[in-house]
């Protein structure tokens, strides 16, 4: 057993608290901020599952929009376009592949393409 030190990065939409970074997953915190969204991205090999835990989103997939709040979860396959934006304060945990580098940016309103 090990304790494992995390980090805190600051995005502009909010921050991500990454709890495990291990050469199977990662998984981490996303904290958004009310009406703030992520990129409009999708990844190449990367699978990914995020669980709310407080909050609601709309979830863009596609070319359809989902409202998803506490207690639900959504897995993304890779090449799915997707979507996150908060509809109030939003804590998710997510889970993925450890391809960190894996985000093809379609849209963003922070200019990070």
């Amino acid at each position: 057993m090990s304790f494992n030190e995390f980090d805190v990065v600051e995005k502009p939409w909010g921050r991500e608290i990454r709890f495990a970074h291990e050469p199977e997953y990662i998984g981490k915190i996303i904290e958004v901020k009310e009406g703030h969204k992520l990129s409009l991205q999708y990844h190449e090999e990367k699978k990914e599952t995020m669980y709310v835990l407080s909050g609601r989103m709309l979830l863009t997939l596609g070319d359809e929009q989902h409202e998803v709040g506490e207690g639900e979860s959504i897995t993304f396959n890779p090449q799915i376009v997707h979507r996150v934006e908060a509809l109030s304060d939003l804590r998710i945990i997510e889970v993925s592949t450890s391809h960190m580098d894996d985000v093809i940016r379609l849209e963003d309103d922070y200019k990070r393409i």
